[in-house]
């Protein structure tokens, strides 16, 4: 009995809770962020942009029909545009990464650094959908501080991470938190696309653009969005990884304008549960691919329609965004391993990453005076412009890049294919410009929109 005692006794003194002590140095009482916030805080800047746009006086001056009828109607009046939002130093050389929706098309940047400095800024690229523009600040004399950009790929799930920017205005603020997610790749806003980290270190409006930093002072992701029904921060914050913007970075440095992602020229879902019995998958997991392009650099490493990507470089995939966000941090020239499952076997394939080719030439050519519909803007179809226009791999013949104040009344739109002119195919924008030229008494365009084949039929 003294001993079922004994070992009872052991047993509530082992689960008891650990004993609440004191504080017993200066360094434990002091112990929080104060050291990271001076590390990284002096990186992060304010910016002010500002772009005067003119405003028309016509009520239909958004429609994309009638805004052409209507489109000398009433006095176009100019309006600044002002965006507020924040910026993180990368470069010691006056380099700064921040949003696309802050700085984009905007005539006039100012960045104000946290030690009042300011400096006047211009844009080296700017990429639209995902949502990243890199700065250079002019008249830059001597080093300026820089974040070190970590590995984004080594970030994990729970780590504490420090949101820094300039909330509503108020000036440079910090607030943290903790990673609650990766590989949040479902986010739509706007044109707004791509492959997020996600956190709940309260971000507010200003904050776009700012650092999000770890517990070493290290930049892991660019504040971008949050959902919200308020429109203030309910803990579901998301930045653009690292990984991404030191691409961004090193291709703005190399002198280009304009972001180049790596072009798959594939089509694919994710593997739902159904599916993966199968295709003798143990769990859901990965693209099945349903079309490759003929110039495709996955079709070249032998890949075909029904294989499964399972793996990037290692990396699981699960969705096409998730795809290319994995080749864009590799970036282009780099090989790439793909691991699929091919007819019932695992294999790996290696894909040398490049551009969408522009094979055949696109060769824009814009109607003249002369033509049944003039001032059109037209363009071959190839890779390349499949990838500019958003276009399936299915697309061929002629794109409408902008169809003109004419071609707008005849009810034509911006990215409808031209197929035939008067029942004749066209091949290319040379043989259209000349069908459209020749042109008497009647035209019949043929043209797909989207998934819907129309006919329009005209006299001139």
């Amino acid at each position: 009995m003294l001993r079922y005692l004994i070992i009872l006794l052991l047993a509530v003194a082992s689960a008891a809770p650990a004993e609440t002590r004191v504080p017993d140095s200066r360094a434990e009482v002091q112990l929080s962020f104060v050291p990271v916030v001076k590390r990284a805080t002096p990186a992060v800047v304010n910016i002010y942009a500002r772009r005067v746009v003119k405003q028309a006086a016509s009520p239909f001056a958004n429609d994309p029909f009638f805004g052409e009828l209507f489109r000398n109607f009433g006095t176009a009046r100019p309006r600044v545009e002002n965006s507020l939002g924040s910026g993180v130093i990368v470069g010691t050389d006056g380099i700064v990464v921040s949003n696309y929706h802050v700085v984009g098309q905007a005539t006039d940047i100012r960045v104000v650094l946290n030690d009042r400095r300011e400096f006047a800024a211009r844009v080296l690229m700017g990429d639209e959908e995902s949502d990243l523009a890199i700065l250079k600040l002019e008249d830059v004399e001597g080093e300026l501080p820089a974040l070190p950009l970590r590995d984004s790929e080594d970030v994990e799930v729970g780590e504490l991470v420090l949101a820094i920017g300039n909330p509503f205005g108020v000036g440079q603020t910090v607030s943290s938190g903790i990673v609650s997610g990766l590989a949040r790749s479902g986010l739509a806003t706007g044109n707004l696309r791509g492959y997020f980290i996600q956190t709940d270190a309260p971000i507010n409006p200003g904050n776009s653009g700012g650092a999000l930093v770890d517990i070493e002072g290290r930049l892991i992701g660019i504040n971008t969005a949050i959902l919200s029904r308020s429109g203030g921060s309910n803990g579901i914050g998301f930045a653009i990884p690292s990984a991404l913007v030191r691409q961004f970075v090193a291709q703005a440095e190399a002198g280009a304008t304009a972001f180049e992602r790596p072009w798959a020229g594939v089509t694919g879902q994710p593997v739902s549960a159904d599916m993966a019995e199968g295709l003798g998958l143990s769990r859901p997991g990965g693209i099945i691919l349903s079309d490759i392009h003929p110039q495709s650099p996955l079709g070249a490493a032998g890949l075909t329609p029904g294989d499964v990507i399972l793996a990037v470089d290692g990396a699981e995939v699960n969705t096409p965004a998730e795809m290319i966000y994995r080749m864009s941090v590799a970036g282009l020239g780099a090989e790439v391993q793909i691991s699929a499952r091919q007819r019932g076997e695992d294999t790996i394939r290696a894909v040398t990453l490049s551009a969408a080719p522009e094979t055949p030439s696109r060769d824009t050519r814009e109607t003249g005076a002369r033509a049944a519909i003039p001032g059109m803007t037209l363009s071959n179809v190839n890779p390349a412009v499949m990838a500019d226009y958003n276009l399936p791999l299915s697309a061929a013949g002629v794109l409408i890049e902008r169809p003109g104040p004419v071609g707008l009344r005849a009810g034509l739109r911006q990215r409808d294919l031209l197929l035939s002119v008067n029942g004749v195919a066209v091949a290319d924008t040379a043989q259209a410009e000349r069908a459209l030229t020749d042109a008497r008494r009647r035209l019949t365009l043929e043209i797909q929109r989207g998934k819907r084949r129309m006919t329009l039929r005209f006299r001139l």
